[in-house]
Order: structure tokens, then C-alpha cells, then sequence
């Protein structure tokens, strides 16, 4: 184990102090918060000031979102409010006549908002009392399903590149180590499975130090912008489920890379040699980003549950959706096993094959054979 440890602590140390994982991490904070944050400079609430002549001021506040800010102006005359309005201190001006001026074509809200406005005023003056509906729902909670969505689409996107990035981290280094033949040094002193597994531990940690780095930035970026406040409930659950799913996710396809990467010498042959894995990701990242968009498919909900699309498809049907606590414990439970069954296989095939240089090894020879 304190062979294991060595390992893992040479690839953290080798990772965050170069020049490229720094730039890269700031990069990635800078622009993970500054998306989150935008929000308060591209949106924010609506804002009229609006001009009257001669007319009373229209209920616009009682129709318009809480946040919205209507000013009105009161003028004497049509002349002072149309030069106010070229001048651009005003969207429109009410006249009498029931006559509304704009300079080019009004905003479809505010449009919209005052053909309303008139209305009820017309109403409220005839006597009328018009009483509103009461909408309630019968069904599940909506209010927050287009945040929940939002967040879904997140986290799939993160997860996958978090995943994908990390884990061919290890199938380059697996290979830079066995086609220099430092592997060879390596090997004796410590065990293959203890190379394997500190390698995958080291760059895993990497991974998990720009994971809550990603997510923290998000996160502050929300809570500055104001953002964070249209979050339904029980985010912080789902943030700490992501995180967990990264590390199930991560640990199988680093142990899968990993054992394939083993079977080559050379960096131009990784890619061809990680194409079953290459696969398995790009197919859990289709169907998460499919339950991102429509949660709650069957394709989804069963896929949730198998091992390893599971680890990107479950996270994000807990952010879209609620789901059964004990889908997600047996979903969690498959996943450590199928985690522990390629970590077992994967290490045989890292044993058997590392210290096969030139030719690319075949893996059903190194499934069948013994190791040199």
C-alpha cells in the first residue's frame, strides 16, 4: 500500500506543478464563473420609462414581473413628450385618444403590458370586477424544471469532459512510461498492480482538484450573479452526487485505458487502442445529454441502472428529476461492482502485457497468457 501511495503522490506532484495544469485550471475557473456570473449583465429586470400626457397612468406594475421597474413622466403637452422620447428618455408615450407614440417599433412585453393595462382600466372604470383564476397544480412540482434542466445540462457536460480528460491522462502516461522503458526500473521495486493503481489514484486526484474547482467557480459565480436563488432545493445534494459519480466514472474507465493503453508502445497508437473505451463514453455521454433534454425516458431510467452508463446518466437524471433513493443506491451498488471487477481484470491485463514492448500485444493473447 505505501508503494501504491508513492506512486500516486509522483503523479500529483508531476501534474499541478506544471506550468500547463496551472493555466489550465485558471483558465477553466475563470471561465466556468464568468458564464455563471453573466447572468447579471445579460439579464437583470426589465426597465420602461414610459411618458403621459393629459391621461392617467396605466396599472402596469400589477401585470408586470416583480422585478420589472416602470417610471412614469407626466407632461403638459404632446410636443415636450415626443422631443423627450427622440431624445431617447422614454420607450413610449400614453396621449389622449388612447393613442400610444414610440419612436420605431415598440417592445413586443411592453406592447403587451399596455394593451393589458388598457384593458383593465377599461374594465375597472364600467364597473366590472373581474375575478382571476387560481392555478394549482395537481401533479409534480414544475417550478423549478427549467433550473433543473439547466443544471443537467451542466452537469453532463462537465462530467464528460472531466472523465474523458482524466482518463486519457492515463493511457498517455501508462504508454510514455512503457515505450521509454521506464516501466522496466519501476517494476523492480514494486508490484504492476501497484504502478497501475497509484497512477490511476495520482490522476485521479488531479481530476478531483479541478472538478471542485470547476464546480466551486460555478457555484460563486451563481451566488454573485444571483442566480443560485432559482435553484431547487436539494442542490447541494446533487452537486456532492456528481462528484461522487465522477469518481465511480473516472475509476472504471481509468482502469479500462489503462489495461488497453498497456498493450501498446507507442503514443500514434493509443487512440486505436482505446476505441472500446472511447465508445462506452461517448454512449453514456449521448444518452445523459438525451435525459438532459427529455428526463425520464425509459431508455435513461434503465440505462441509469447499468454499469457504466450509469456513471454519467444517473447524476443527471437526479439533476433533471426526481428519482427513487433506492434506484440510485442499487444504480451506486452495480457501479462499485463493475468498478472492482475491471480494476481486478485491468491489473492482470497491466501485469501481462507492460512489459511487452514493440508490436501492439493482442488482448485475448494477454487474457489467455501468462505475464513475462
Amino acid at each position: 500500500m505505501s508503494h501504491l501511495l508513492l506512486v500516486a503522490g509522483r503523479e500529483v506532484r508531476a501534474q499541478v506543478r506544471t506550468r500547463a495544469f496551472v493555466i489550465g485550471l485558471v483558465i477553466s475557473v475563470l471561465v466556468v464563473g464568468g458564464i455563471a456570473f453573466a447572468p447579471r449583465f445579460l439579464g437583470g429586470p426589465d426597465s420602461y420609462t414610459l411618458g403621459r400626457v393629459q391621461v392617467q397612468e396605466l396599472p402596469l406594475k400589477a401585470l408586470a414581473p416583480p422585478d420589472a421597474e416602470i417610471t412614469w413622466r407626466a407632461y403638459d403637452d404632446e410636443a415636450a413628450a415626443r422631443a423627450a422620447m427622440l431624445d431617447g428618455e422614454l420607450d413610449a408615450v400614453l396621449v389622449p385618444g388612447n393613442r400610444v407614440l414610440t419612436d420605431g417599433e415598440i417592445d413586443d412585453e411592453l406592447g403587451l403590458l399596455l394593451q393589458s393595462a388598457n384593458r383593465e382600466a377599461q374594465i375597472g372604470a364600467s364597473g366590472v370586477t373581474i375575478t382571476p383564476l387560481t392555478m394549482e397544480s395537481v401533479g409534480a412540482d414544475t417550478r423549478y424544471q427549467g433550473a433543473r434542466r439547466g443544471i443537467a445540462t451542466v452537469v453532463v457536460l462537465v462530467l464528460f469532459l472531466m472523465i474523458f480528460s482524466s482518463v486519457m491522462m492515463v493511457a498517455m502516461g501508462v504508454v510514455e512510461e512503457k515505450g521509454s522503458r521506464i516501466v522496466e526500473i519501476l517494476l523492480s521495486s514494486i508490484r504492476p498492480w501497484q504502478l497501475l493503481g497509484g497512477k490511476i489514484l495520482g490522476l485521479g486526484a488531479v481530476g478531483l482538484i479541478n472538478m471542485v474547482a470547476i464546480v466551486a467557480a460555478g457555484l460563486t459565480g451563481a451566488l454573485l450573479s444571483g442566480v443560485i436563488a432559482d435553484f431547487p432545493p436539494g442542490t447541494t445534494g446533487i452537486v456532492l452526487g456528481v462528484v461522487a459519480w465522477f469518481i465511480l466514472g473516472y475509476a472504471f474507465f481509468a482502469a479500462f485505458a489503462g489495461a488497453l493503453a498497456s498493450l501498446v508502445s507507442r503514443q500514434e497508437e493509443v487512440g486505436n487502442v482505446l476505441q472500446p473505451m472511447t465508445l462506452l463514453v461517448m454512449l453514456s455521454y449521448g444518452v445523459a445529454f438525451y435525459d438532459s433534454v427529455q428526463p425520464g425516458s425509459t431508455v435513461a431510467r434503465v440505462l441509469s441502472l447499468v454499469p457504466p452508463f450509469s456513471s454519467m446518466v444517473m447524476p443527471v437524471r437526479t439533476a433533471a428529476a426526481e428519482v427513487p433513493l433506492w434506484e440510485v443506491a442499487l444504480s451506486a451498488g452495480l457501479m462499485l461492482a463493475a468498478v472492482a471487477g475491471v480494476l481486478a481484470v485491468g491489473a492482470k491485463v497491466y501485469e501481462r502485457a507492460v512489459l511487452r514492448t514493440g508490436a501492439r500485444v493482442r488482448l485475448a493473447e494477454v487474457l489467455r497468457g501468462n505475464k513475462p
